[in-house]
């Protein structure tokens, strides 16, 4: 147990930002679900605009710290390499 008034000051500010990440998290963890999902149900016309919704929510989370850009970027590259498959494969229809 910490005995400094600033070690204490530091247990509860770090308290504070864990649970203001453990929410973002969260919401990132169901945006990609969300995302999965409907690349699962080959609905990529939808996973295409829930994607935007997910990197947009990545992005703010590289700006606040929360995760690295590498990770972010690596997501994001993936879910795009599914999307653009998915996308190619699907046949147009005008």
């Amino acid at each position: 147990m910490a005995h400094r008034r600033s070690s204490l000051k530091k247990i509860r500010v770090d308290k504070r930002r864990r649970a203001v990440n453990v929410r973002i998290l969260s919401e990132l963890k169901t945006a990609a679900r969300k995302v999965t999902c409907l690349l699962v149900e080959k609905k990529a016309d939808e996973a295409a605009k829930e994607s935007r919704r997910l990197f947009s929510k990545l992005d703010k989370a590289v700006k606040k710290g929360v995760l690295h850009k590498n990770l972010a970027s690596r997501q994001k590259s993936r879910i795009s390499l599914k999307i653009n498959a998915l996308t190619l494969q699907s046949p147009k229809i005008k």
